[in-house]
């Protein structure tokens, strides 16, 4: 991952690494400094009370959710439905697409 990649974005997708969510994955609302930032999934870590979390206990995901961004940007907030809608649409795309890749890995060594 290059420098340009490690910096955290509005409304990019991040899989927590650390703590009692590991694993799971969430929307960076806030950036509060060079390595804090607000998290929420618009499930148990609602909008109105995001989960503070350190960078190096969460792994930057190459997605950025332009629904999320956009309306972070333009009116402040986000709704917990986009919230969720982002990280569905997310694990849709790219997670089943890793999962695939996968698949076709283990067939070719078991071939």
């Amino acid at each position: 991952m290059s420098e340009e990649d490690s910096v955290p974005r509005i409304g990019q997708v991040v899989r927590i690494m650390q703590g009692r969510e590991a694993g799971q994955y969430a929307i960076i609302i806030k950036v509060l400094d060079n390595r804090l930032v607000l998290l929420a999934d618009g499930e148990k870590r609602k909008y109105d009370r995001p989960k503070k979390k350190n960078l190096h206990h969460i792994e930057l995901m190459d997605y950025i959710s332009p629904e999320v961004q956009n309306s972070l940007l333009e009116t402040g907030r986000v709704t917990n439905g986009k919230l969720r809608f982002a990280i569905a649409k997310f694990s849709s795309e790219v997670v089943t697409d890793v999962e695939k890749e996968d698949q076709h890995d283990g067939e070719r060594r078991c071939n």
